[in-house]
C-alpha cells in the first residue's frame, strides 16, 4: 500500500547535543540517611545513570540496533480525531498460515519490549506443535515514534480503534493479541468492540474483579468455597503492596498529567528517575544494564509526541466514565467477553496477581500458566517463557489452536 511507508529512526544531532547539555546541568536533590528504594529511586543510582547517559552511552549504537527491526509508518484516523502517523514494527513469517499477532505495549514500555520475542515467534518451530506468527508491534499514539493527538478524549476505545484499523490495513481480518499493562486493557477493549476481528487475547497482566453472586454465581460459589493457595495469597499480597506503596505515579498521571509533563519534557534526569523506578520495582530482580535503561528512557525522550504525551492515557481512562454506549471504562473492561478466547501467563512479581476464579469472570480461559519468576515486563524479562506459552496456546492441542491463520494479501 502506498501510504504504508518504511521508517528509519534518525534522531537529529542537535537533539542529542541538547540532551547531553541538559544532563550536564542536572541539579540533584539531597537524600536522607538510610533512604532506600521505598522512598523512590536512590540518589546514587540516578547520579550514575545520568553520568552514563551524558558521557559514555552511545545513542547512535542503540539506534542502529533498533533499526534492524522492520519498521513502518502509516496514517490512521479515529472517528472524531485527526489522522495520526502510527509507527509500527511488522515482521512477517516465511511459514505459510502464520498467525497474525498484535503485540500491544504499555507504560512505561514501548515497541522495543517485543524485540526479544520477535525472532522466535516469526520463525516458529516444528509446524503445528510450535506455530509461527506474523507479528505487528505498534507504537501506540502518544508513544515512541507515533504521532500524538492534540485533542482531548483520546481514550481506550480510540487506542483500540487505532490498532484494529492498523491490523485491517495490513490485511489481517482476524488476529490475536498479546499484552500486559495497557496492552491488557486495550486487548480487553478489542474483545468488547471488535470480537469479529480480535479472536483471542494472551495476557500477562491480570486485570479482573472477584466473581460476584449476581453476574458470576457459579464462580462466586467456587470462590467462596475454595481457599486461596499459597501462591494466590502471595499474589494478593503483591497486589496490595502495589496499591498501597507503588501506585502514586498513577494517581498523578490520572489527575494532573499536564503538571507532571513540565518535568518530564524539560528534565531528562526527572524522566529517567520517573521511569527507572518502575523498571526496577516492577520486575523480578531483572539485571538492568545502564545501557538498557538509557535506551529505554531515550525512546521516551526522543519520542515524536514528547514524553509528557505518554502519561495522558491515564487521565483519559480515569475520566472516560460518562456512560455513553461504546465507552470503555474500568468497569466495562472487566466484563465477560463471549467468543474471544483468553490465555494468561502469570508472573509472581507483576502488579496485579489475581486468583484463577477472578480471571474466569472475563471470558473463556483456554490457557493458564503460572511461572516461578518474572514481573511486569514479561516479553523483556522472560521472553523464552512467553514464547513457549504462546506456542502452546495456539499450537496443536492448545485451547486456541486453529482459531486464526493467514492474511488477505498485504505485503510489506
Amino acid at each position: 500500500m502506498a501510504d504504508i511507508r518504511p521508517y528509519t529512526i534518525a534522531i537529529e544531532d542537535s537533539l542529542i547535543e541538547d540532551l547531553k547539555l541538559r544532563l550536564s546541568l542536572t541539579k540533584f536533590p539531597d537524600e536522607l540517611e538510610g533512604a532506600g528504594w521505598d522512598m523512590g529511586a536512590p540518589l546514587a543510582d540516578v547520579e550514575r545513570l545520568v553520568k552514563h547517559w551524558q558521557g559514555s552511552y552511545d545513542w547512535r549504537a542503540a539506534e542502529r540496533e533498533l533499526n534492524k527491526l522492520p519498521q513502518f509508518v502509516t496514517d490512521i484516523q479515529c472517528d472524531g480525531f485527526e489522522p495520526l502517523a502510527v509507527h509500527f514494527v511488522h515482521m512477517r513469517s516465511k511459514v505459510e498460515g502464520a498467525i497474525p499477532l498484535l503485540f500491544i505495549h504499555g507504560w512505561p514500555g514501548h515497541f522495543q519490549e517485543a524485540a526479544k520475542i520477535l525472532g522466535p515467534l516469526v520463525e516458529g518451530g516444528d509446524g503445528l506443535e510450535r506455530p509461527a506468527f506474523d507479528v505487528v508491534v505498534p507504537s501506540l499514539p502518544n508513544f515512541g515514534f507515533s504521532a500524538g493527538t492534540k485533542k482531548r478524549g483520546f481514550a481506550i476505545e480510540q487506542y483500540a480503534e487505532t490498532v484494529n484499523k492498523l491490523m485491517l490495513k495490513l490485511g489481517y481480518e482476524e488476529y490475536v493479541t498479546q499484552g500486559g499493562d495497557w496492552g491488557t486493557i486495550i486487548s480487553r477493549a478489542l474483545a468488547h468492540l471488535y470480537p469479529q476481528h480480535c479472536r483471542a487475547t494472551h495476557l500477562n497482566f491480570e486485570y479482573a474483579n472477584p466473581p460476584s453472586w449476581l453476574r458470576n454465581p457459579v464462580l462466586a460459589a467456587r470462590h467462596a468455597l475454595t481457599p486461596y493457595s499459597a501462591r494466590e495469597q502471595a499474589g494478593l499480597q503483591r497486589s496490595r503492596w502495589f496499591r498501597e506503596e507503588g501506585s502514586g505515579y498513577g494517581a498523578e498521571q490520572s489527575t494532573r498529567p499536564q503538571t507532571l509533563g513540565y518535568g518530564l519534557a524539560d528534565s531528562p534526569a526527572a524522566l529517567l528517575a520517573w521511569i527507572y523506578e518502575k523498571l526496577r520495582d516492577w520486575t523480578d530482580a531483572y539485571p538492568w544494564t545502564d545501557d538498557e535503561v538509557c535506551t529505554w528512557v531515550s525512546i521516551y525522550w526522543f519520542s515524536t509526541a514528547g514524553p509528557a504525551a505518554s502519561v495522558r492515557i491515564y487521565y483519559e481512562m480515569a475520566h472516560n466514565v460518562d456512560g455513553r454506549p461504546g465507552k470503555m471504562d474500568r468497569h466495562r473492561m472487566r466484563e465477560y467477553t463471549p467468543g474471544v478466547k483468553l490465555g494468561f501467563s502469570k508472573f509472581p512479581m507483576d502488579l496485579n496477581v489475581a486468583p484463577g476464579t477472578w480471571l474466569r469472570t472475563l471470558g473463556e480461559v483456554v490457557f493458564e500458566r503460572e511461572h516461578e519468576n518474572g514481573g511486569h515486563f514479561a516479553a523483556w524479562e522472560r521472553p523464552d517463557e512467553l514464547v513457549a506459552d504462546l506456542r502452546e496456546m495456539y499450537g496443536k492441542g492448545g485451547g486456541a489452536f486453529g482459531l486464526v491463520g493467514g492474511l488477505t494479501g498485504y505485503s510489506s
